[in-house]
Protein backbone atom coordinates (compact mmCIF):
# COMPACT_ATOMS: atom_id res chain seq x y z
CA UNK A 1 0.00 0.00 0.00
CA UNK A 2 1.53 3.24 -0.78
CA UNK A 3 1.25 6.18 1.39
CA UNK A 4 -0.61 8.52 -0.25
CA UNK A 5 -3.36 6.33 0.18
CA UNK A 6 -2.71 5.02 3.48
CA UNK A 7 -2.96 8.98 4.52
CA UNK A 8 -6.40 9.60 2.80
CA UNK A 9 -7.74 6.44 4.20
CA UNK A 10 -6.51 8.39 7.60
CA UNK A 11 -7.81 11.88 7.24
CA UNK A 12 -11.46 9.71 5.71
CA UNK A 13 -11.98 8.50 9.48
CA UNK A 14 -10.76 11.74 11.29
CA UNK A 15 -13.17 14.04 9.31
CA UNK A 16 -16.93 12.67 10.55
CA UNK A 17 -15.24 12.82 14.10
CA UNK A 18 -14.01 16.23 13.44
CA UNK A 19 -17.30 17.34 11.76
CA UNK A 20 -19.26 16.08 14.96
CA UNK A 21 -17.16 17.94 17.41
CA UNK A 22 -17.60 21.10 15.36
CA UNK A 23 -21.35 20.59 15.06
CA UNK A 24 -21.77 20.28 18.93
CA UNK A 25 -19.44 23.20 20.02
CA UNK A 26 -21.48 25.24 17.82
CA UNK A 27 -24.78 24.28 19.19
CA UNK A 28 -23.57 25.02 22.85
CA UNK A 29 -22.63 28.37 21.22
CA UNK A 30 -26.26 28.38 20.23
CA UNK A 31 -27.80 27.52 23.42
CA UNK A 32 -30.51 25.26 24.29
CA UNK A 33 -32.33 23.79 21.29
CA UNK A 34 -28.88 24.55 19.06
CA UNK A 35 -30.55 28.14 18.25
CA UNK A 36 -29.33 31.42 19.23
CA UNK A 37 -31.18 34.39 20.91
CA UNK A 38 -33.17 35.99 18.14
CA UNK A 39 -33.94 39.68 18.55
CA UNK A 40 -37.90 40.16 18.58
CA UNK A 41 -40.87 42.70 18.87
CA UNK A 42 -43.34 42.53 21.00
CA UNK A 43 -46.52 44.26 22.92
CA UNK A 44 -48.93 42.95 25.99
CA UNK A 45 -52.07 41.51 25.06
CA UNK A 46 -55.09 43.63 26.69
CA UNK A 47 -59.03 43.32 27.80
CA UNK A 48 -60.48 45.72 25.09
CA UNK A 49 -64.71 45.92 25.09
CA UNK A 50 -65.69 45.08 21.52
CA UNK A 51 -68.63 44.64 19.21
CA UNK A 52 -69.58 42.17 17.27
CA UNK A 53 -69.32 43.05 13.98
CA UNK A 54 -72.46 42.03 11.19
CA UNK A 55 -71.28 41.31 7.93
CA UNK A 56 -73.77 41.77 5.21
CA UNK A 57 -73.65 40.91 1.03
CA UNK A 58 -73.53 44.44 -0.89
CA UNK A 59 -73.45 45.63 -4.35
CA UNK A 60 -70.68 48.30 -5.71
CA UNK A 61 -72.30 51.78 -6.96
CA UNK A 62 -70.79 54.57 -9.16
CA UNK A 63 -71.76 57.56 -6.83
CA UNK A 64 -71.94 59.80 -9.65
CA UNK A 65 -72.64 58.45 -13.30
CA UNK A 66 -74.26 60.19 -16.09
CA UNK A 67 -75.65 59.31 -19.78
CA UNK A 68 -73.82 62.60 -21.29
CA UNK A 69 -76.37 63.60 -23.93
CA UNK A 70 -75.58 66.17 -26.99
CA UNK A 71 -76.82 69.77 -25.89
CA UNK A 72 -77.41 70.37 -30.05
CA UNK A 73 -78.06 68.75 -32.82
CA UNK A 74 -75.57 67.32 -35.21
CA UNK A 75 -73.44 64.73 -37.00
CA UNK A 76 -70.88 63.21 -35.25
CA UNK A 77 -67.52 63.53 -36.99
CA UNK A 78 -64.98 62.38 -34.23
CA UNK A 79 -65.64 60.04 -31.14
CA UNK A 80 -62.65 60.67 -29.12
CA UNK A 81 -63.72 58.69 -26.22
CA UNK A 82 -64.18 55.12 -26.02
CA UNK A 83 -65.29 52.59 -23.96
CA UNK A 84 -63.18 52.09 -21.23
CA UNK A 85 -60.88 55.48 -21.93
CA UNK A 86 -60.26 56.91 -18.92
CA UNK A 87 -61.22 60.69 -19.09
CA UNK A 88 -60.50 64.10 -17.25
CA UNK A 89 -63.41 66.63 -16.09
CA UNK A 90 -63.24 68.68 -19.52
CA UNK A 91 -62.05 66.45 -21.70
CA UNK A 92 -63.30 65.81 -25.51
CA UNK A 93 -65.87 62.92 -26.04
CA UNK A 94 -67.04 63.57 -29.46
CA UNK A 95 -67.01 66.25 -32.05
CA UNK A 96 -69.96 67.28 -34.59
CA UNK A 97 -69.65 68.50 -37.84
CA UNK A 98 -69.75 72.67 -37.62
CA UNK A 99 -69.34 73.88 -41.26
CA UNK A 100 -72.90 75.30 -40.99
CA UNK A 101 -72.46 77.19 -37.93
CA UNK A 102 -68.98 78.60 -39.21
CA UNK A 103 -70.47 79.87 -42.42
CA UNK A 104 -73.38 81.33 -40.63
CA UNK A 105 -71.08 82.87 -37.93
CA UNK A 106 -69.14 84.21 -40.70
CA UNK A 107 -72.27 85.65 -42.58
CA UNK A 108 -73.16 87.46 -38.80
CA UNK A 109 -69.85 88.73 -38.43
CA UNK A 110 -69.74 90.57 -42.08
CA UNK A 111 -73.31 91.90 -41.30
CA UNK A 112 -72.26 93.24 -38.03
CA UNK A 113 -69.26 95.26 -39.55
CA UNK A 114 -72.31 96.68 -41.74
CA UNK A 115 -74.58 97.53 -39.30
CA UNK A 116 -71.57 98.84 -37.18
CA UNK A 117 -70.84 101.21 -40.03
CA UNK A 118 -74.25 102.67 -40.47
CA UNK A 119 -74.63 103.18 -36.89
CA UNK A 120 -71.44 105.36 -37.15
CA UNK A 121 -72.82 107.26 -39.84
CA UNK A 122 -76.20 107.66 -37.81
CA UNK A 123 -74.70 108.77 -34.86
CA UNK A 124 -72.84 111.57 -36.91
CA UNK A 125 -75.99 112.40 -38.74
CA UNK A 126 -78.18 112.58 -35.09
CA UNK A 127 -75.60 114.91 -34.36
CA UNK A 128 -75.84 117.19 -37.11
CA UNK A 129 -79.15 117.14 -36.90
CA UNK A 130 -79.42 118.26 -33.18
CA UNK A 131 -77.36 121.58 -34.26
CA UNK A 132 -79.61 122.31 -37.05
CA UNK A 133 -82.52 121.65 -35.03
CA UNK A 134 -81.05 123.97 -32.23
CA UNK A 135 -80.50 127.02 -35.13
CA UNK A 136 -84.14 126.37 -36.17
CA UNK A 137 -82.86 125.34 -39.77
CA UNK A 138 -84.44 121.87 -39.55
CA UNK A 139 -87.69 121.01 -38.42
CA UNK A 140 -88.37 118.75 -35.10
CA UNK A 141 -89.74 115.73 -37.66
CA UNK A 142 -86.43 115.79 -39.29
CA UNK A 143 -84.23 116.06 -35.83
CA UNK A 144 -86.90 112.77 -34.95
CA UNK A 145 -86.10 110.83 -37.92
CA UNK A 146 -82.21 110.74 -37.43
CA UNK A 147 -82.53 110.34 -33.83
CA UNK A 148 -84.94 106.84 -34.97
CA UNK A 149 -82.30 105.96 -37.36
CA UNK A 150 -79.27 105.96 -34.99
CA UNK A 151 -81.52 103.42 -32.47
CA UNK A 152 -82.45 101.44 -35.02
CA UNK A 153 -78.70 100.25 -35.93
CA UNK A 154 -77.78 100.34 -32.75
CA UNK A 155 -80.70 97.37 -32.18
CA UNK A 156 -78.96 95.59 -35.48
CA UNK A 157 -76.13 95.98 -34.12
CA UNK A 158 -76.31 93.85 -30.75
CA UNK A 159 -78.76 91.64 -32.45
CA UNK A 160 -76.16 90.63 -34.86
CA UNK A 161 -73.52 90.77 -31.85
CA UNK A 162 -75.70 88.45 -29.16
CA UNK A 163 -76.63 85.94 -32.60
CA UNK A 164 -72.60 85.99 -33.26
CA UNK A 165 -72.26 84.84 -29.42
CA UNK A 166 -75.25 82.09 -29.79
CA UNK A 167 -73.48 80.47 -32.67
CA UNK A 168 -70.23 81.00 -31.27
CA UNK A 169 -71.47 78.85 -27.98
CA UNK A 170 -73.36 76.31 -30.44
CA UNK A 171 -69.74 75.78 -32.21
CA UNK A 172 -68.25 74.92 -28.53
CA UNK A 173 -70.87 72.73 -27.71
CA UNK A 174 -70.34 70.99 -30.65
CA UNK A 175 -67.43 69.87 -28.77
CA UNK A 176 -69.33 67.18 -26.32
CA UNK A 177 -66.90 67.52 -23.36
CA UNK A 178 -66.92 64.76 -20.05
CA UNK A 179 -68.62 66.68 -17.30
CA UNK A 180 -66.23 65.10 -14.76
CA UNK A 181 -63.51 62.80 -14.20
CA UNK A 182 -64.27 59.07 -14.70
CA UNK A 183 -64.45 56.33 -17.22
CA UNK A 184 -66.33 55.29 -20.42
CA UNK A 185 -68.42 52.28 -20.28
CA UNK A 186 -70.22 52.22 -23.22
CA UNK A 187 -70.60 54.25 -26.20
CA UNK A 188 -74.08 55.39 -27.30
CA UNK A 189 -73.48 56.51 -30.60
CA UNK A 190 -70.61 56.39 -33.38
CA UNK A 191 -68.92 58.42 -36.30
CA UNK A 192 -71.66 59.44 -39.12
CA UNK A 193 -74.99 59.37 -36.82
CA UNK A 194 -76.84 62.58 -36.61
CA UNK A 195 -77.54 63.62 -33.04
CA UNK A 196 -80.64 65.74 -32.17
CA UNK A 197 -80.61 67.55 -29.01
CA UNK A 198 -80.30 65.41 -25.90
CA UNK A 199 -79.49 62.31 -27.77
CA UNK A 200 -76.87 59.88 -25.61
CA UNK A 201 -73.23 60.11 -26.57
CA UNK A 202 -71.64 57.96 -23.98
CA UNK A 203 -72.10 56.36 -20.34
CA UNK A 204 -69.79 58.28 -17.69
CA UNK A 205 -68.80 56.62 -14.33
CA UNK A 206 -66.34 58.34 -11.87
CA UNK A 207 -64.73 55.37 -9.75
CA UNK A 208 -62.45 57.70 -7.47
CA UNK A 209 -65.40 57.39 -5.24
CA UNK A 210 -67.91 54.54 -4.96
CA UNK A 211 -71.00 53.15 -2.98
CA UNK A 212 -71.61 50.03 -1.67
CA UNK A 213 -75.60 49.26 -1.46
CA UNK A 214 -76.32 47.05 1.24
CA UNK A 215 -79.58 45.68 2.87
CA UNK A 216 -79.70 45.69 6.46
CA UNK A 217 -82.58 43.38 8.15
CA UNK A 218 -84.88 45.24 10.16
CA UNK A 219 -83.95 44.57 13.79
CA UNK A 220 -80.41 46.19 12.85
CA UNK A 221 -81.81 48.79 11.90
CA UNK A 222 -81.65 51.15 14.65
CA UNK A 223 -78.00 50.25 15.43
CA UNK A 224 -76.37 51.70 12.18
CA UNK A 225 -75.66 55.70 11.78
CA UNK A 226 -74.63 57.78 9.35
CA UNK A 227 -71.06 58.16 9.85
CA UNK A 228 -70.13 54.75 11.35
CA UNK A 229 -67.27 52.81 10.10
CA UNK A 230 -67.53 49.55 8.26
CA UNK A 231 -64.63 46.95 6.54
CA UNK A 232 -65.19 46.34 2.75
CA UNK A 233 -63.83 43.03 1.25
CA UNK A 234 -64.27 41.57 -2.46
CA UNK A 235 -64.43 37.82 -3.23
CA UNK A 236 -62.32 39.28 -6.75
CA UNK A 237 -59.97 40.97 -4.48
CA UNK A 238 -58.45 38.45 -2.44
CA UNK A 239 -56.28 40.49 0.50
CA UNK A 240 -57.86 43.62 -0.08
CA UNK A 241 -59.70 45.33 2.81
CA UNK A 242 -61.04 49.09 2.27
CA UNK A 243 -62.37 50.89 5.38
CA UNK A 244 -65.62 52.78 4.65
CA UNK A 245 -68.04 54.87 5.99
CA UNK A 246 -72.04 54.73 6.09
CA UNK A 247 -72.71 57.81 3.85
CA UNK A 248 -76.53 57.14 3.70
CA UNK A 249 -79.51 55.03 5.93
CA UNK A 250 -82.84 54.88 3.43
CA UNK A 251 -85.56 55.02 6.13
CA UNK A 252 -88.02 52.96 4.09
CA UNK A 253 -88.25 49.08 4.38
CA UNK A 254 -88.98 46.81 1.74
CA UNK A 255 -91.91 45.51 2.23
CA UNK A 256 -91.47 41.80 1.14
CA UNK A 257 -87.55 41.22 2.68
CA UNK A 258 -88.57 43.73 5.65
CA UNK A 259 -84.31 44.82 4.69
CA UNK A 260 -83.56 48.55 4.70
CA UNK A 261 -81.23 50.00 1.71
CA UNK A 262 -77.79 51.44 3.15
CA UNK A 263 -74.89 52.99 1.60
CA UNK A 264 -70.98 52.80 2.12
CA UNK A 265 -68.67 55.56 0.59
CA UNK A 266 -65.20 54.58 0.27
CA UNK A 267 -62.35 55.73 -1.79
CA UNK A 268 -61.09 54.25 -4.93
CA UNK A 269 -57.42 55.26 -4.84
CA UNK A 270 -56.10 52.65 -6.74
CA UNK A 271 -58.97 52.14 -9.49
CA UNK A 272 -58.96 48.40 -8.45
CA UNK A 273 -62.45 48.42 -7.77
CA UNK A 274 -65.41 47.97 -10.74
CA UNK A 275 -69.07 48.90 -10.04
CA UNK A 276 -71.17 45.56 -10.25
CA UNK A 277 -68.83 44.14 -7.72
CA UNK A 278 -69.74 41.80 -5.06
CA UNK A 279 -68.73 42.94 -1.78
CA UNK A 280 -68.73 41.91 2.18
CA UNK A 281 -69.11 44.38 4.44
CA UNK A 282 -69.00 44.41 8.21
CA UNK A 283 -70.43 46.64 10.94
CA UNK A 284 -69.64 46.71 14.74
CA UNK A 285 -73.87 46.58 15.19
CA UNK A 286 -74.22 44.02 17.47
CA UNK A 287 -73.90 44.13 21.89
CA UNK A 288 -70.48 45.09 23.27
CA UNK A 289 -68.20 42.49 25.80
CA UNK A 290 -65.24 42.28 27.12
CA UNK A 291 -62.27 40.19 25.12
CA UNK A 292 -58.56 39.68 25.15
CA UNK A 293 -57.14 41.08 21.88
CA UNK A 294 -53.44 41.29 20.33
CA UNK A 295 -52.03 42.89 17.56
CA UNK A 296 -53.06 41.66 14.39
CA UNK A 297 -49.49 41.48 13.42
CA UNK A 298 -49.00 38.21 16.54
CA UNK A 299 -51.18 36.43 14.89
CA UNK A 300 -49.53 33.97 12.47
CA UNK A 301 -51.70 31.37 9.94
CA UNK A 302 -50.60 28.24 9.12
CA UNK A 303 -53.04 26.82 6.95
CA UNK A 304 -56.21 26.89 8.40
CA UNK A 305 -54.93 27.41 11.80
CA UNK A 306 -53.48 30.80 13.42
CA UNK A 307 -51.14 31.26 16.40
CA UNK A 308 -49.29 33.59 18.35
CA UNK A 309 -45.94 33.65 20.15
CA UNK A 310 -46.27 34.39 23.83
CA UNK A 311 -42.86 35.41 26.08
CA UNK A 312 -42.13 33.18 28.81
CA UNK A 313 -40.01 34.66 31.68
CA UNK A 314 -36.61 32.87 30.83
CA UNK A 315 -36.97 34.59 27.45
CA UNK A 316 -38.13 31.62 25.01
CA UNK A 317 -41.30 31.65 23.43
CA UNK A 318 -43.95 29.70 23.54
CA UNK A 319 -46.17 28.94 20.25
CA UNK A 320 -50.59 29.30 21.14
CA UNK A 321 -53.21 28.30 18.94
CA UNK A 322 -55.69 30.98 18.82
CA UNK A 323 -59.08 31.70 17.11
CA UNK A 324 -59.49 35.30 15.58
CA UNK A 325 -62.86 37.23 16.37
CA UNK A 326 -63.78 41.14 15.72
CA UNK A 327 -61.17 43.21 14.52
CA UNK A 328 -60.27 46.31 16.36
CA UNK A 329 -58.49 48.03 14.44
CA UNK A 330 -54.61 47.01 14.02
CA UNK A 331 -55.92 44.50 16.60
CA UNK A 332 -58.07 41.41 17.12
CA UNK A 333 -59.78 39.34 19.35
CA UNK A 334 -58.07 36.32 19.85
CA UNK A 335 -59.56 33.06 21.93
CA UNK A 336 -57.40 30.36 23.56
CA UNK A 337 -54.75 30.67 26.13
CA UNK A 338 -54.01 34.04 25.72
CA UNK A 339 -54.61 36.44 28.91
CA UNK A 340 -54.43 40.15 29.23
CA UNK A 341 -50.84 41.10 30.17
CA UNK A 342 -48.62 38.33 28.51
CA UNK A 343 -46.31 39.45 26.04
CA UNK A 344 -46.85 38.70 22.37
CA UNK A 345 -44.34 38.69 19.66
CA UNK A 346 -45.40 41.07 17.18
CA UNK A 347 -42.00 41.09 14.67
CA UNK A 348 -39.96 38.52 13.62
CA UNK A 349 -42.46 36.03 14.67
CA UNK A 350 -42.43 34.22 11.94
CA UNK A 351 -38.75 32.53 11.70
CA UNK A 352 -39.50 31.39 15.29
CA UNK A 353 -39.90 27.65 16.75
CA UNK A 354 -41.19 26.58 20.47
CA UNK A 355 -38.45 27.18 22.95
CA UNK A 356 -36.42 29.17 21.06
CA UNK A 357 -34.29 31.96 23.17
CA UNK A 358 -35.07 35.64 22.44
CA UNK A 359 -34.31 39.18 22.97
CA UNK A 360 -37.25 41.00 22.43
CA UNK A 361 -37.75 45.15 22.51
CA UNK A 362 -41.46 46.74 22.84
CA UNK A 363 -43.35 47.74 20.43
CA UNK A 364 -46.13 50.37 20.65
CA UNK A 365 -49.84 49.91 18.81
CA UNK A 366 -52.72 52.30 19.03
CA UNK A 367 -55.71 51.13 20.71
CA UNK A 368 -59.22 53.01 18.86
Amino acid sequence: MSIRKSTRRRWGRLLPAAAVVWLGAHALAQGPGGATASPVRYTEAREYAVRRALTLPGTVEARTQSLVASDIAGAVVELAAREGDVVGQGQPLARLRTTTLELRRDAAQAQLKEAQARLKLAERNLDRARELLEAKVISRQQYDDAFYESNAWQGRVEQLTADIARISDDIERSTIRAPFAGTVTAERTQVGEWLAVGDPVVELVSLGILEIRVEVPEQYFRNLNPGAKATVTFESLPGMNVTGQVSAIVPRADPAARTFPLKVRLENREGRIGVGMLAQVSFAAGESFRATVVPKDAVIRRGPEQFVYLMNGDNTVSLVKVETGEGVGAWVEVRGDVRAGQKVVTRGNERLFPGQKVTGQPQEYELP
